[in-house]
C-alpha cells in the first residue's frame, strides 16, 4: 500500500523518559485511528538492527535488560547508517502511512527533523517533551555510560528550535492541560488544511 500525503506531521522529541510516548497516545487516543497515526523511527533501526546481527526483535522493541545490553552498540549502528543515508529510518517508518495526521514519536536526531523538514516542509511542526532528571528517574531512567554520557553527536538538545515544548511532569490534569491548550491551534491547522 502507497503512502499518503500528509497533511500535518508532529514530531516529538525529547530524553528518554521525558514523557514522549505519554503525551503521542494521549493525542492519538483524542484524535482517532482514522485521523492520525504513530510512527517510531526506532521501529525499523531496531528491526533491522536485530536482522542484521541475529537478534530477538522483540526483546529488542521492549523495555527490559536485553535491550540495555544492546543500546550503545545499537545507537552507534544507527548512526552509522544515518552517515550513509539520513533518511532511511524515516523511509521505513512512513512505508504505508495512510492517515492525514502523523505523529513521529522519537525523532531525537537532527537529521531526522531535517530530513522531514525537507521531505514535507508545508507540513512538518517540531514539539519538545520537556521533564527534570527527577521525574524522569521516578519513570525509570538511571544514569549509565550508554544513557548519560555518550549522546549522540546529532541528538536534538533541550535548547532546539521547536514549535511547541510541553513538560509533562505530572501525569493526567498537567497534560490533559497542555493538550487543550494546544488543541485550539491542532484543530486549526486541522481545518485550514482540510483534513475532513
Amino acid at each position: 500500500m502507497a503512502t499518503v500525503e500528509p497533511k500535518l506531521i508532529l514530531l516529538f522529541s525529547g530524553k528518554r523518559k521525558s514523557g514522549k510516548d505519554y503525551v503521542t497516545d494521549l493525542i492519538h487516543q483524542r484524535l482517532g485511528p482514522d485521523v492520525c497515526c504513530i510512527l517510531r523511527l526506532s521501529g525499523p533501526l531496531k528491526q533491522q538492527y536485530a536482522q542484521d546481527h541475529g537478534l530477538d526483535l522483540a526483546e529488542l522493541m521492549g523495555p527490559g535488560e536485553y535491550k540495555e545490553k544492546y543500546r550503545a552498540d545499537m545507537i552507534q549502528w544507527g548512526e552509522n547508517q544515518r552517515e550513509k543515508d539520513p533518511g532511511v529510518f524515516c523511509r521505513l517508518a512512513i512505508k504505508g502511512a495512510q492517515q492525514p495526521i502523523w505523529i513521529v514519536s522519537d525523532a531525537r536526531r537532527l537529521s531526522d527533523l531535517q530530513w522531514f523538514w525537507r521531505v514535507y516542509p508545508s507540513q512538518s511542526r517540531c514539539v519538545r517533551v520537556e521533564a527534570s532528571e527527577e521525574t524522569r528517574r521516578e519513570r525509570g531512567w538511571e544514569f549509565t555510560a550508554a544513557s548519560g554520557k555518550k549522546t549522540p553527536p546529532q541528538s536534538v538538545g533541550p535548547h532546539f528550535l521547536c514549535h511547541h515544548r510541553m513538560t509533562p511532569q505530572e501525569p493526567g490534569a498537567l497534560v490533559s492541560h497542555q493538550l487543550s491548550a494546544r488543541a485550539s491551534v491542532l484543530s486549526t491547522v486541522v481545518q485550514n488544511k482540510k483534513l475532513f
